[in-house]
């Protein structure tokens, strides 16, 4: 066995899903579909985002960051398994492999502390409404999504380095669908208790604490939204907030389950379906969830498509003429 950093090994075989070998062109159909909705989906929530006056606002703006975030998650992901779909050798480089982890954990914290912001937004709107505007500002937003996105950076330079600096000189066959931690982990062939601790200690600190932002502000809101007089005052409150809560259980639930204890009981097929929640379903649904939920976003997507309807009849009258 070679010490240091040093590896016997020059690629890695990712088994995905190769037990369902029957299946292989079925799933390949069905995970290019979910593709494909994932990237329609955001780039739509993005555009209509950026272009529509009603869409200008701290919500919308930390919305279009968590669509480029999932725009990138899932081309991280689902690629590479629609390869090895229709591959004899489902293998991944070395290099390959440690940039889809790198990757993997920067898409990942940044998503995380984005809905935080955006639970601390709801929070600022609801709780402090006449004060709403002079907090959220524009120098403000753009901070906390600074701020979101280089702690990604910071986590998944960390941990790859750490986890890619290791010896791998022993079996090089990933139980997984991409290069996730834990499964990679299980092939380093000295003690990994170092990167364990480090591994539980980025979960409270990425997913626990966030969490705890969370649930303090919903508490908050709650307790604002139940001394409402007004019945219509309630609802709106509820109807801006239910979308967010409905991802942020969705993400941080599988997420913390997947990565609070590095070598857990579950077994891989577990945690392969863990795993396909947050980093492929939670991204395709999330424009779902706050488009068909959000009349804003509905009125936003009628009123562009109104306007590109009505310049294609404008066109086509003054081709008539």
């Amino acid at each position: 066995m070679r010490e240091g950093n040093q590896s016997f090994v020059t690629e890695f075989i990712l088994l995905g899903f190769s037990n369902l070998h029957e299946f292989q062109v079925i799933l390949f159909m069905i995970f290019l579909l979910i593709y494909l909705i994932a990237l329609i989906g955001n780039f739509l929530l993005v555009l209509v985002s950026s272009v529509d006056p009603a869409l200008q606002t701290p919500m919308y703006f930390f919305l279009r960051s968590l669509s480029l975030i999932d725009i990138g998650y899932t081309t991280v992901i689902i690629p590479k398994m629609l390869t090895n779909f229709l591959s004899k050798k489902q293998s991944i480089s070395f290099g390959g492999c440690a940039a889809q982890m790198y990757f993997s954990f920067f898409f990942g914290p940044s998503a995380c502390l984005i809905l935080t912001t955006m639970a601390y937004d709801r929070y600022t709107a609801i709780c402090d409404p006449l004060r709403y505007s002079v907090i959220m500002n524009r120098r403000l937003c753009l901070q906390l999504t600074l701020a979101s996105w280089l702690a990604g950076i910071a986590v998944a330079t960390v941990q790859t380095t750490m986890m890619f600096t290791q010896p791998f000189c022993g079996s090089n066959v990933i139980n997984h669908f991409f290069c996730d931690s834990p499964p990679v982990l299980d092939l380093v062939c000295t003690d990994t208790f170092a990167i364990e601790v480090y591994s539980v200690t980025g979960t409270v600190v990425i997913l626990m604490l966030p969490f705890g932002v969370i649930t303090v502000s919903y508490t908050c809101i709650l307790i604002t939204i139940l001394k409402m007089s007004s019945s219509e005052g309630r609802r709106k409150a509820f109807s801006t907030c239910s979308s967010h809560l409905i991802v942020v259980s969705l993400y941080l639930g599988a997420a913390s389950s997947t990565y609070f204890r590095v070598k857990s009981s579950y077994s891989p097929e577990s945690k392969k379906l863990l795993s396909l929640s947050y980093t492929v379903f939670t991204p395709t649904l999330n424009p779902l969830i706050y488009s068909l939920r959000n009349q804003e976003v509905k009125g936003a997507l009628k009123r562009i498509l109104g306007k590109k309807i009505f310049s294609q009849e404008l066109g086509g009258s003054d081709l008539r003429w």
